[in-house]
């Protein structure tokens, strides 16, 4: 690993796990994050987990664990450029969707609108949820007992009524504080990737065509140099040089700008960070606009797609079945979740939550048919 800048997050200034814990002889605190997060339960289940296609539709489409994989890498090589903690980076990325329901987007609105009466649901909190409780791997404490900056990085978005329930975690949300520069990194790394992922699955869907992505300023600008330098090659040739071109050239952008932004603040410390006006992990004004551009036109033309529009309503149909049989109290989940009589209906529900989010797509599926 290159040295590390000192803006970065070093785990000798880290303000370190709940739970104590003497220090790993062969690997740093952030590598036993990293590996921790891979070998629990719920980063294993991300495999049959949607992305936008439901998992069975096709074998090529990719998955949340496909999807955290290319974050990570996206994530690693900006972080290599900017002194950053390539490994804290890592286990961000790799965490950052673990609280993703089956179906995707689908899944997580409908879980939230069965859960409006209970809390809510928002993945973010359910990732956090999962590291810190759910996880049931270790004897001498609850979760993956996380290092607090892989753990705030986890953390993305939070209301302030959330906030003032988690403590030091969420302390940020209200004093209006930046996150790590490395958990902003992984924030856009995120972004960056599953808007060039999904241009990719909705072509291989048959979905999305070049005549319709040559309006996108992002994707047409490379597309024409290709075409004109390649005329021979296939079209799954063509579609792939010109996302490699464009995830490259907005790599390059975020990197420039970033260190343009951090020059011109001059962090001299994590602290700095944390205090900065603005975030210093950005992509240069017409890059974002661009790739706002590239977002919109997925929304209209992908998600909003009657194709994918049809298995959103059939993800909301078999998540609103799900909750409503195991809250009604009829019928058996599982012999490791049972409800005490009289139990408070808020905690039920949270619960139910719990166990919904953690399925597969093909095993939410299947309890739908058995339910059905």
């Amino acid at each position: 690993m290159l040295a590390l800048a000192c803006y970065a997050v070093n785990e000798d200034i880290s303000r370190g796990r709940e739970k104590t814990e003497s220090k790993p002889k062969f690997r740093d605190e952030f590598q036993r994050d990293r590996d921790r997060i891979i070998h629990s339960a719920s980063f294993r289940r991300l495999v049959y987990k949607t992305q936008v296609f439901v998992n069975h539709e096709g074998d090529l489409y990719r998955t949340r664990l496909t999807h955290s994989l290319e974050v990570s890498q996206i994530a690693r090589t900006i972080a290599a450029s900017l002194g950053l903690n390539e490994t804290l980076v890592e286990s961000i990325a790799l965490a950052h969707d673990l609280g993703h329901t089956p179906f995707g987007h689908a899944g997580q609105d409908e879980l939230n609108n069965c859960m409006s009466e209970f809390g809510g649901f928002e993945h973010n909190l359910q990732s956090l949820r999962i590291v810190d409780h759910l996880e049931k791997r270790y004897a001498e404490f609850r979760g993956l007992n996380l290092m607090f900056e892989t753990r705030e990085g986890i953390l993305k978005h939070c209301s302030k009524k959330n906030a003032r329930k988690l403590g030091k975690i969420g302390e940020r949300f209200l004093n209006r504080n930046r996150p790590s520069l490395e958990a902003q990194l992984a924030d856009l790394a995120d972004a960056i990737s599953y808007n060039h992922h999904d241009v990719d699955d909705g072509y291989r869907a048959g979905i999305l065509s070049f005549d319709q992505l040559s309006e996108i300023n992002l994707f047409g600008k490379f597309l024409f140099k290709i075409k004109k330098e390649y005329p021979q090659i296939s079209d799954n040739q063509v579609m792939h040089e010109t996302l490699r071109r464009m995830v490259s050239f907005v790599i390059g952008d975020l990197i420039d700008n970033s260190k343009y932004l951090i020059d011109e603040h001059n962090p001299k410390n994590i602290d700095d960070v944390r205090n900065a006006v603005i975030n210093l992990i950005q992509l240069s004004e017409q890059t974002e606009k661009e790739h706002s551009e590239l977002k919109l036109f997925l929304r209209s033309y992908l998600y909003k797609n009657e194709v994918v529009d049809e298995m959103t309503k059939k993800a909301k149909v078999m998540i609103r079945t799900l909750f409503d049989s195991y809250m009604s109290g009829d019928v058996k989940i599982n012999d490791n979740l049972d409800f005490e009589k009289g139990m408070d209906p808020t905690k039920k529900a949270r619960k139910i939550a719990d166990y919904i989010a953690g399925m597969t797509d093909r095993f939410a599926i299947s309890e739908y048919n058995r339910l059905s």
